[in-house]
């Protein structure tokens, strides 16, 4: 009889408490993001996480075990936290599967396969995909342009990998880290010839951002505007290469 009380007392456990420091993921961003241009880019060693992907899809089944009521039961800042980390450890995860034979996010499929659209992993007991989590969830529930500056969609285009797991402890303070980290970027956001040139982003979600001239004036001191200056927009080419450090160059 004592093997079937053992077994009732281990049912009977509550479920450890989900750690908020995500620190599976906290290690491998340390180990495995390069940090480039004084800290406004960065690059990915695929091929060393790859190595670890054990580490990474053990970190993503956790994630999956958390239930919707759990996560209802957490803060603002814990719930955008998981659902940031889950979308780019879910991304690394996609491009592992086809790694090293891809050299961009979009070998997967534009139309059939495409990797944003496809419900390749489960959270709180549904199939979804990366738009889900970004699209669905993160813009429409947590309206923060910062967002934006925090999903990594595993290209050079795209604001950087930040080289640690987000917080809901210091999401305020990495989101606003994130933001002058890209805007500062001058190969993706300039003042040039009287002419504001700036990342496809604050055209691809110009809603996010409105009044995009307020916006920028925010951040005027790190985009170099002129204090009350609106130049004219310019949205620069995206780049969609795969965010591989094998194919980081001096910047």
């Amino acid at each position: 009889m004592r093997w079937i009380f053992l077994v009732v007392l281990a049912l009977a456990r509550p479920a450890p408490a989900f750690d908020h420091s995500h620190p599976g993921w906290n290690a491998l961003l340390k180990k495995h993001v390069v940090v480039l241009d004084g800290g406004k880019a960065s690059r990915l060693n695929y091929a060393a996480i790859a190595q670890e992907r054990a580490a990474l899809q053990g970190y993503l089944e956790g994630l999956s075990r958390a239930g919707e009521a759990e996560f209802q039961g957490w803060s603002r800042p814990e719930q955008m936290a998981f659902l940031i980390n889950a979308y780019n450890a879910h991304a690394v995860e996609k491009v592992l599967t086809r790694y090293p034979n891809l050299k961009s996010i979009w070998d997967f499929g534009r139309f059939f396969a495409n990797p944003f659209r496809d419900p390749f992993f489960s959270l709180f007991g549904a199939r979804m995909s990366l738009d889900t989590i970004e699209h669905e969830i993160l813009r429409k529930k947590y309206p923060d342009p910062r967002i934006h500056y925090a999903v990594n969609c595993a290209s050079i285009g795209c604001p950087m990998l930040r080289e640690e797991a987000y917080a809901g402890a210091h999401l305020e303070k990495q989101l606003e880290e994130q933001a002058e980290r890209f805007l500062s970027d001058r190969t993706r956001n300039r003042l040039r010839d009287g002419r504001l040139e700036v990342s496809k982003i604050f055209d691809w979600f110009k809603e996010d951002f409105e009044p995009r001239d307020k916006y920028f004036q925010r951040y005027a001191g790190v985009l170099g505007l002129p204090p009350g200056a609106s130049p004219p927009l310019v949205f620069l080419d995206y780049d969609w290469s795969l965010n591989d450090s094998r194919s980081s160059s001096p910047r």
